[in-house]
């Protein structure tokens, strides 16, 4: 599949979403990125359990190395579930030889912010990871419980959102995330505009994967330029041509298979 193929068939499901109430919506999300996910790998278990309340998939490998990593998916705060994010979950624990716990947490407009925030942390509470992986909104959790923590452990973030979401600092509009997306996610989750949450997170160190057409990758490497300056140790890879969501069809596609494999590998090491 090339790049233009999937953004023409990404962007029809999305479309369709838009004449959908919100639950249905929800469910025709799920149904869009199943059809770009990878089979499961060989010999991987997957269980639905919950922790503290909150929903989980575990995705166990075969091969397995102790410790869990804790994997908080994306789809702009009011999308998205373990089940739309299976397929990248899966293909982080086969990658890490680690079992994935990814979580279910609750979405706007039914909760606001916070309340997501803390169905992750009682997640991160009760498996202790040791590292967290987020995807777009599922990034700005992941950057954000870290700042709870004192010590936090490795973070592996995916085109996560940053700084002020203004017109200001995003980078030019881009195929399945344009300017006013975004601007639409800083109005439906206004809690995640604080600007002290974007000072170095105290993670050791920060593993990032971004997309060349992206308005989310100006400030990501914004931000990155002054985690660096305060003494983060920050791998950084962008995968060429790709868009917002190729994550889903990373099998798929060449370009972002090979960053996420990369990712995958530079994150691995670090847990090593």
């Amino acid at each position: 599949m090339n790049v233009d193929d999937f953004i023409q068939r990404f962007s029809a499901g999305l479309a369709k979403m838009q004449e959908l109430p919100l639950l249905q919506a929800r469910r025709a999300y799920v149904e869009l990125c199943q059809t770009f996910a990878p089979p499961d790998p060989t010999g991987m278990r997957i269980e639905n359990s919950a922790l503290g309340g909150v929903s989980v998939r575990r995705f166990i490998p075969q091969q397995r190395t102790p410790g869990c990593v804790l994997f908080i998916h994306g789809g702009g705060f009011t999308i998205g579930s373990t089940e739309s994010h299976h397929g990248p979950a899966a293909s982080l624990a086969q990658a890490l030889a680690r079992e994935v716990v990814s979580v279910n947490y609750r979405l706007a407009p039914e909760v606001a912010y916070p309340a997501m925030l803390a169905d992750c942390r009682t997640v991160l509470e009760a498996v202790q990871p040791v590292a967290l992986v987020g995807d777009s909104a599922g990034g700005r959790l992941a950057i954000d419980l870290a700042h709870q923590r004192n010590e936090a452990p490795p973070l592996g973030l995916i085109y996560p959102t940053v700084g002020a979401l203004s017109l200001e600092c995003l980078g030019e509009g881009a195929p399945l995330l344009s300017r006013d997306d975004v601007l639409g996610i800083r109005q439906q989750c206004p809690d995640i505009i604080a600007t002290q949450r974007d000072r170095r997170p105290p993670a050791a160190s920060i593993e990032m994967l971004t997309v060349e057409r992206d308005p989310l990758t100006l400030p990501i490497e914004a931000a990155i330029a002054n985690w660096c300056e305060e003494g983060a140790s920050v791998g950084y890879l962008c995968a060429p041509n790709m868009v917002h969501a190729s994550l889903h069809a990373h099998a798929l596609l060449p370009d972002m298979s090979a960053a996420w494999q990369d990712f995958c590998q530079k994150l691995k090491q670090r847990l090593n």
